[in-house]
């Protein structure tokens, strides 16, 4: 996706000093063998070791990598000991969500922003999604600001369809992505109807190249966002498959569509890792890996679809490659830190993989078939302890971010709260009607988190929430084909 969180600093006033920051690329001599959990709390001894003490393998090479992942370490190890006093820790040491402070955080970053986020005016589809997702899954009702995204996204459209980043804008499949998915929250008919279907099916059909996959822009680049973005889009407004004959995809015998060579396209972006880069032969990254999964999943039943398109076996390696002891949250990539947001991009690829596994409908017989997994294929206790113990921001601004020491943002708000929705849920996939059903998950265990901290569950493919899906697919199917 589009990812312009590096610009997004929050406003608010000066704090109090923080563990130092950590970055993938910074130097920096702060290394530390000796960790001291120092004194805690009763619910401390709930904490299982894995998550208090380095790990029991170390390479005994150092390079620059190792040493910021043991600086990674060392400032998230107190927030999963229980030793931030300012966190109220319930019996199994996990930190209680600060549900009303992330709501005012995220209601704060629909307003006027302080002049230096003009750096970020292109984005600003994105923050209408980043912050109505994130007040979604905290139970917020988000239908008061139905006007104000009326009007946003009617100044962002274009003639020639799609959604730019702001006005005069061009089109873009991210920011137009993100358009729908913020109008789809808000729901109603006022703000349905905004979206020029016609106009968007024709733009979607410049973009729709010859070999499956979807540039991005006119002119622009060809990657795996584009085909989730854009299968996203076709499936939610329920636009036609046809071609336009000026489309670079079109063929004269119309044996081409929409979705023509899209799972193919997605194959090819496998890499020998097993993790899915944004273009064939690139490298492997856990925000591909979702865009990839979901795509698939529009495409056709998971069982089907994925382990034949998909080196299942190798795939499942590497995301669970991607998450760390004792932090036990998700890196993006090979050799990179733990953060936040990946507890959806990668978070968010288990529970399509896991109804892949729950159905394997017709893949019995496959080489990239994998038996239903007995248990989850991703520590969810571990990553639940990680957002609530080291994304909260725990000063009285709240919000949620990468991991200690970095600031929050709307960005990491929506995408750690997608993470949460997913680890505390376990999606089940209807055969007979193609329909996903929600159950929370408790895989037999303890449940270490609080009732009340449970948050709203969200669609595993369209990473909205399910209510809102059916009611915007329902809305424009019952209208038709616009010919």
């Amino acid at each position: 996706m589009a990812n312009p969180r590096e610009q997004q600093e929050q406003p608010r006033p000066a704090r109090s000093p923080t563990p130092p920051i950590v970055t993938d690329d910074e130097d920096s001599d702060f290394v530390d063998e000796e960790i001291s959990i120092g004194d805690r709390d009763d619910s401390a001894t709930m904490i299982d070791p894995l998550y208090t003490q380095l790990p029991p393998v170390r390479d005994d090479l150092a390079t620059h990598t190792s040493e910021v992942q043991d600086e990674t370490v060392q400032v998230c190890l107190p927030y999963l000991s229980g030793d931030i006093d300012v966190f109220e820790y319930n019996e199994h040491g996990v930190p209680r969500l600060a549900r009303e402070k992330h709501v005012r955080f995220l209601h704060g970053n629909l307003g006027r922003l302080p002049s230096r986020f003009v750096a970020a005016d292109a984005a600003r589809p994105w923050y209408m999604y980043w912050v109505l997702s994130g007040l979604a899954m905290l139970g917020e009702d988000i239908s008061s600001y139905r006007e104000s995204v009326v009007a946003t996204a009617r100044s962002m459209q274009n003639e020639t369809g799609g959604f730019g980043g702001g006005p005069g804008h061009l089109s873009h499949m991210a920011t137009t992505y993100a358009v729908v998915l913020a109008i789809s929250l808000v729901g109603g008919e006022e703000a349905y109807e905004v979206i020029d279907r016609k106009a968007m099916w024709k733009w979607l059909c410049s973009l729709k190249q010859p070999d499956g996959g979807f540039q991005v822009c006119l002119g622009g680049e060809e990657d795996i966002r584009g085909a989730y973005c854009a299968s996203v889009i076709i499936t939610l407004l329920d636009l036609p498959l046809d071609l336009t004959p000026e489309s670079p995809a079109w063929k004269p015998d119309g044996n081409a569509n929409l979705f023509t060579g899209l799972a193919d396209y997605v194959r090819r972006c496998q890499t020998f890792e097993g993790g899915i880069s944004g273009q064939p032969n690139a490298e492997a990254h856990g925000a591909y890996a979702f865009c990839a999964l979901g795509c698939l999943a529009i495409l056709d039943n998971p069982g089907r679809i994925i382990p034949k398109y998909l080196n299942l076996p190798l795939l499942v390696s590497w995301l669970s490659s991607r998450q760390y002891a004792p932090e036990a949250g998700f890196s993006g990539r090979t050799n990179k830190l733990v953060d936040g947001c990946y507890s959806h991009w990668v978070g968010g690829c288990f529970p399509l993989i896991e109804a892949c596994l729950a159905t394997n409908d017709g893949a019995g017989g496959h080489p990239n078939a994998l038996p239903a997994p007995d248990h989850s294929l991703f520590s969810r206790d571990g990553l639940i302890r990680y957002i609530l113990g080291c994304c909260q921001d725990e000063t009285k601004w709240g919000g949620l971010r990468d991991k200690p020491g970095k600031g929050p943002d709307a960005y990491h708000c929506c995408y750690v709260l997608s993470g949460l929705s997913s680890a505390q849920h376990q999606w089940v996939l209807d055969e007979d009607t193609s329909d996903w059903y929600v159950l929370p998950y408790l895989d037999g265990g303890e449940q270490i988190f609080d009732s009340k901290d449970r948050i709203k569950p969200i669609h595993p493919v369209y990473a909205i929430p399910q209510q809102n899906v059916r009611a915007v697919k329902k809305y424009f199917g019952d209208k038709g084909g616009f010919f």
